[in-house]
């Protein structure tokens, strides 16, 4: 399936900015976040959600009414060329609950950002809307709020204004658990959301893709069951063309979670790349999601055989 790229943006766009799941922990850090985005010429609308504080529980950014509402209103409203989430957390699974995705125009697709929880809205806009969107830092978080120096805000801004420039993703530092090279549209996230997202109507099975995963301070015997789970459920994995594994930071011993990937995912036959610098409490590059590429886990390199986004200057649809 080839999904509808959205274009890049450019100096002057106008991008909403909100909360689809947790409230945001540091309002000082999204000032941070924000200035850096108007340091590059964009003009960022901040939402309501992204000011809430808990008001329903402490953990959710507003209602799941509210948190819908607004992101329904970014994704529609053509004031709007991107969406940032401001960050994760948990409440998306909430807020896809109440989504009226009939109110989105699924042939003008907008580029979305964000990761960790965000990761389940990334697989229902796939899955909805059929659109490319990307796993790449959120605004009142790190690799956003430290600046516009910083190496994964630069990555992110490199791809939304330059997006013919970037080709690929290079991996020093990573290895080859498999060996081997795959093509397929990338697909993923972080493994608790995909995990979470099976038997819903807005889970995108990988047959015929590029698996990604990372996680983050989950016990070992928890990644152990999110990734078992993720082995048994045929329906999502099979017919899986590469994996790439990200980051597992604070999942407990590193030698025993590195063992447990090999274990988990050394047996299937299909090339298998880890330590990649995509993910939590890592410099980190975005990772598109829904693109075709080509992995090449020997030389720890993804390669788009697609552009990621169309040209800022122009529609970009599908191109």
């Amino acid at each position: 399936m080839t999904l509808l790229r959205p274009r890049g943006l450019k100096p002057g766009d106008t991008v909403a900015v909100l909360c689809a799941s947790s409230a945001v922990q540091s309002q000082q850090h999204l000032e941070t976040g924000l200035r850096a985005m108007e340091a590059v010429g964009l003009k960022p609308e901040v939402f309501g959600t992204a000011r809430d504080g808990g008001s329903m529980y402490e953990y959710l950014a507003g209602t799941d009414a509210e948190r819908a509402g607004d992101l329904i209103r970014a994704l529609s409203d053509p004031k709007y060329d991107g969406v940032f989430l401001a960050c994760g957390g948990y409440g998306m699974q909430r807020t896809l609950e109440l989504m009226d995705w009939s109110r989105i125009d699924a042939a003008a697709p907008k580029v979305v950002v964000g990761y960790s929880d965000v990761t389940a809205l990334l697989e229902a806009i796939a899955v909805k809307l059929g659109w490319v969107s990307l796993f790449g830092p959120m605004v009142a978080c790190s690799g956003f709020w430290q600046g516009t120096d910083e190496y994964d805000f630069k990555e992110l801004m490199k791809l939304l204004y330059e997006p013919s420039a970037v080709r690929q993703l290079t991996f020093p530092g990573s290895r080859a658990l498999v060996s081997g090279v795959a093509e397929g549209l990338t697909l993923g996230g972080t493994a608790t959301l995909i995990a979470a997202n099976f038997g819903t109507d807005t889970s995108y099975p990988v047959r015929d893709g590029i698996l990604f995963l990372e996680d983050v301070d989950e016990l070992p015997f928890r990644i152990d069951r999110i990734l078992t789970q993720i082995r048994r459920a045929k329906a999502y994995l099979e017919g899986v063309r590469g994996i790439i594994l990200g980051t597992f930071t604070e999942c407990g011993d590193p030698e025993h979670i590195d063992a447990l990937l090999a274990e988990r995912f050394g047996d299937l036959g299909v090339p298998v790349l880890a330590g990649v610098n995509i993910g939590h409490n890592c410099e980190m590059q975005t990772y598109p999601v829904g693109v075709r590429a080509r992995l090449d886990a020997d030389a720890g390199t993804l390669v788009f055989l697609d552009q990621v986004l169309g040209d800022p200057w122009g529609a970009g649809l599908g191109e």
